[in-house]
């Protein structure tokens, strides 16, 4: 078994969402910090990038009818406001993190650097990277595989409602075959969407792992880095 020195979490907005139809669940947070203060007192270094679709949805018909600078200049705020929600859960669990923006946003964060955002997880800090590329047309997969190169993560985690990599959605298809392992090569020609192809791409040229697991469950995110087996592994 690989036993990973330092990680990054992909979260969707939807994961803080919990059981609320729009913004952010205290219980689902709760959940879930706990669980990362847990993995993170064992050791584990822990990057996290979050996506924003628990505020602004890409696919909506309102992004649909902006310009697509502005729409995804939304987007990033709404990453922004998510990675908030986590700083202020971890403090209130006594847990330090802090705060990389892509951007400038005020008094929010410090402004993303490799070698700081690397020193603080050298020092037990778990960092929060929000914000996304900080640029419009990069979705924030491509920002984890982004964030995780520039700290020397070992492996992508991203969390799903699903319990990996499928040919077809299992959702609407019984008969979809889960992939346990896939090469990066593969899935680009089957053309699947579980991650873009952009962050794809980039985590192939540089031989970075992704796993894909179903984050709905407690205790799924200490498996997706403990157990070789849980989910899928893009490789």
């Amino acid at each position: 078994m690989k036993i990973y020195k330092r990680i990054l979490l992909k979260l969707s907005g939807e994961v803080l969402q919990g059981q609320k139809s729009f913004g952010i669940d205290d219980i689902a947070l709760t959940k879930l910090v706990k669980e990362l203060i847990e993995i993170h007192n064992d050791g584990i270094q822990i990057c996290i990038v979050t996506g924003g679709g628990n505020f602004f949805r890409g696919a909506s018909t309102v992004a649909n009818k902006m310009n697509r600078v502005q729409a995804d200049s939304i987007g990033m705020l709404a990453t922004i406001q998510n990675s908030i929600a986590l700083y202020e859960k971890f403090n209130e669990l006594n847990t330090e993190s802090v705060i990389f923006t892509s951007r400038n946003i005020g008094n929010i964060g410090t402004i993303f650097n490799s070698a700081k955002a690397k020193s603080a997880l050298e020092n037990k800090v778990i960092t929060i990277f929000g914000g996304g590329t900080g640029n419009p047309f990069f979705t924030t997969d491509t920002a984890a595989v982004l964030r995780a190169l520039e700290t020397d993560s070992e492996i992508v985690i991203k969390g799903t409602k699903v319990n990996g990599i499928y040919n077809k959605d299992p959702r609407k298809f019984k008969d979809a075959k889960l992939f346990k392992t896939i090469s990066f090569d593969e899935y680009i020609k089957l053309n699947l969407k579980v991650m873009d192809l952009t962050s794809i791409t980039l985590a192939r040229e540089f031989q970075l792992p992704i796993k894909v697991f179903n984050i709905k469950k407690s205790g799924n995110i200490k498996k997706a880095i403990y157990d070789e087996n849980f989910g899928s592994i893009v490789t």
